[in-house]
């Protein structure tokens, strides 16, 4: 199965309206690779469809956001980043001195969840978190 037609059927099970317009910028972001910004996606959905407006990006991202297909983080850089989520689920750990990535296991923050549950009746939603922290190059570096 392409992951057009994947698209379009996990828009179709969620009762979504399948556009030309939402498999165009779904597709530009599963194809992306990783985390991008609304910016990057619209620049790259505009070279297949040149006339598609940056309200569209927004609210297709907005409503893949709500079906947890997408993720929006702010790793800091300024701009929310967006990244397909997929069956992937994963967390972000970002070194604030050299802006190191990387990506933490959904299992650690359910180990923080279930205590949260346990302990408070809280029950968390924790679908895509961001990390701050000191990496070990730069806490070595600081000694």
């Amino acid at each position: 199965m392409s992951c057009e037609t994947d698209t379009a059927a996990l828009l179709r099970s969620a009762g979504q309206k399948v556009t030309p317009q939402r498999l165009i910028i779904l597709s530009c972001l599963r194809h992306a690779g990783g985390h991008v910004t609304a910016g990057q996606i619209l620049e790259e959905a505009r070279r297949a469809y040149p006339y598609i407006d940056a309200s569209t990006v927004y609210r297709t991202l907005a409503s893949a956001r709500e079906l947890r297909l997408v993720s929006e983080t702010n790793l800091g850089s300024g701009d929310n980043l967006f990244e397909w989520l997929g069956a992937d689920r994963h967390h972000h750990i970002i070194c604030r001195s050299c802006g190191q990535v990387g990506n933490l296991d959904e299992a650690h923050l359910e180990v923080l969840a279930k205590a949260l549950e346990r302990e408070t009746g809280f029950l968390a939603d924790l679908e895509h978190i961001a990390i701050f922290g000191l990496c070990r190059a730069c806490r070595a570096r600081a000694g």
